[in-house]
């Protein structure tokens, strides 16, 4: 069992808490870390876990083996940083960065202290995204040609810490709270992007904001791709990749459609999963040694890289070569 430290305790801090309590027999939260400790004592007080004011007491307690990070995004490389360095596992909620440098830089720290990193890329953990993953690894929709992916949450227009609406922690419209999720699992199906290009139309600002996010990709393996997300819209999820010999769509958390060559669609709905909490166990999995994590060093560094890229073309409103 690894004890953890939550560092940030607003909704998504939460969400994580809940997500293993009394349910997870590989990772618990046994400390939490706010500015305004009185602000979550009921909360705390509620799950077992003590209170501090600071990343840097949560470091210095031996009893704490992991810290997990729910903090605004510009603060996550240093954070990773100074939890390398003191020797502690890390689990950091997305994006990794804002930059790509700033993900090198943690990824790096992580690297030399030989600890592990995850990231909250808990839509990777979706039934119908793990099934996916396992039909294009069989190669039996090869050769890959072309990747579309969809991620729109009304909750984003949701009451949330002030912060998460400004354009420094999240640029480029849905791109942060929703789109970042389908570029992930698109790096894992197609690999780096070499170039895009990207779009957001508002209609409204922030809190409630009503805009698109539209982005056409190029993938270094000769991929295509179209990425969309739209953050005043009921929930919608969909990755869809098409192959040669067939093609097969992630509808949801649980479905999943394919189309082989010559037959008509298949429709596969799967058992239900906690995605938050598949994706926490697996760091701790990873933390004991009892298996890699699943998203690795390079993807999450593509991952930004291609991130940082789409809010430079939204600005430039034309083609950018992803670093």
């Amino acid at each position: 069992m690894i004890d953890a430290a939550i560092v940030g305790i607003g909704r998504w801090g939460r969400n994580l808490v809940n997500s293993v309590a009394g349910k997870s027999g590989k990772l618990r939260f046994t400390m939490g870390v706010s500015r305004e400790p009185a602000r979550h004592r009921e909360f705390a007080e509620t799950h077992g876990m003590k209170m501090v004011e600071s990343l840097a007491e949560a470091l210095a307690d031996k009893s704490v083996a992991a810290i997990v990070l729910a903090t605004p995004h510009s603060q996550h490389a240093d954070e990773i940083v100074a939890t390398a360095q003191a020797g502690k596992a890390v689990f950091c909620e997305k994006p990794l960065t804002l930059t790509k440098s700033e993900a090198a830089r943690a990824i790096d720290a992580c690297a030399k202290a030989g600890i592990v990193l995850a990231v909250g890329h808990d839509k990777r953990f979706f039934p119908s995204m793990q099934e996916l993953f396992r039909i294009v690894g069989t190669g039996e929709l090869d050769p890959i040609l072309h990747l579309e992916g969809h991620f729109s949450n009304e909750l984003t227009g949701a009451p949330a810490s002030p912060w998460r609406y400004t354009r420094e922690e999240a640029p480029a419209g849905g791109l942060t709270q929703t789109g970042i999720h389908i570029l992930d699992s698109f790096i894992h199906l197609g690999g780096p992007v070499r170039r895009l290009a990207a779009q957001v139309l508002a209609h409204q600002p922030p809190p409630d904001a009503h805009d698109s996010l539209s982005v056409m990709l190029e993938f270094s393996s000769g991929i295509s791709g179209l990425l969309a997300a739209v953050r005043s819209t009921p929930l919608h999820w969909r990755v869809r990749v098409f192959g040669r010999r067939g093609w097969a769509e992630a509808q949801g958390q649980n479905d999943i459609v394919v189309c082989r060559s010559g037959r008509g669609p298949e429709c596969v709905s799967l058992p239900p999963a906690d995605s938050v909490r598949a994706n926490l166990e697996a760091f701790a999995d990873a933390v004991e040694g009892r298996a890699p994590y699943p998203n690795t060093p390079q993807e999450m560094l593509a991952t930004v890289a291609a991130f940082e890229t789409i809010v430079k073309a939204v600005e430039s409103r034309r083609y950018e070569a992803v670093p």
